[in-house]
């Protein structure tokens, strides 16, 4: 089978409005993530950031410009259609009360199922093989309310593993999950973007997670691309300055050769 050299996931001078504001919070940004490809989205709060991926999730109609999925205009998909092809994992969490961790992974199945939403046999094999790659087969039959938040969250890519997209996309996915879940849940993302030629995109806020697990990186500022480009090229001491508006140390990890990223404290 010939591989799609479209982009998974594309935007081309987006122009949006977000609210009751006239200000556009998007203004002419372009960017795209590639299939097997890791893109970071960073950028100071406000950046827009949350509304670009609205967009780029059919949640939001930009004003202008245009979003495509593997060069087929995403205006054209309905719900169904787009949630067979992108799966969303927000930053906040809701808990399915009363639902079992199955049942709840199972529900990531609802766009390929009919309008009874009806489990198959084809269903349940799919989520019994995403439970056993997401570490999660031994809590199967407990409720979703009684496990830990890095559970939970673990359990939420497990249900848009479901979904067998074909872009991931992750809303600060790692937020408020100690450092032990944050690498577990890295380490899963990266193996499924690998092992299933996933296009991932990911809303970062730790530059030091985005320099270990991104392939490139867009970096928004005030509604526009400061820069985008690879870790090397975009996470600079100088366009982090003129971006967030802090000094850092940018130094280099001995053990893995990749970027990391420390505040200068400031006594004035």
């Amino acid at each position: 089978m010939a591989r799609n050299l479209n982009p998974a996931l594309e935007a081309t001078s987006i122009v949006a409005q977000y609210g009751k504001s006239e200000r556009d919070c998007l203004s002419d940004v372009s960017m795209n993530v590639l299939a097997g490809e890791h893109v970071a989205l960073v950028g100071p709060n406000g950046a827009g950031k949350t509304t670009l991926v609205r967009v780029l999730t059919g949640l939001l109609v930009p004003s202008a410009g245009d979003v495509r999925v593997f060069g087929q205009p995403l205006r054209n998909l309905d719900r169904r259609d787009i949630a067979r092809r992108i799966a969303v994992v927000p930053q906040h969490i809701r808990v399915a009360f009363g639902f079992t961790v199955r049942e709840v992974v199972l529900m990531g199945r609802a766009p390929h199922q009919g309008s009874m939403l009806v489990s198959t046999r084809a269903d349940r094999d799919v989520v019994d093989s995403i439970l056993e790659r997401t570490g999660l087969t031994a809590l199967a039959h407990r409720p979703v309310t009684g496990l830990s938040g890095g559970e939970q969250k673990r359990v939420a890519i497990a249900r848009a593993f479901a979904q067998q997209p074909e872009v991931l996309v992750l809303d600060e996915a790692t937020a408020h999950l100690d450092i032990r879940h944050r690498v577990e849940l890295h380490a899963l993302v990266r193996r499924e973007i690998k092992e299933r030629q996933l296009a991932c995109l990911s809303v970062m806020h730790d530059l030091t997670e985005v320099a270990q697990n991104a392939d490139r990186v867009v970096l928004l500022d005030q509604g526009r691309v400061r820069a985008q480009g690879t870790i090397e090229d975009v996470m600079t001491y100088r366009i982090l300055r003129e971006t967030f508006g802090v000094d850092l140390y940018v130094g280099v990890n001995e053990l893995d050769g990749t970027r990391y990223f420390v505040p200068i404290r400031s006594d004035t």
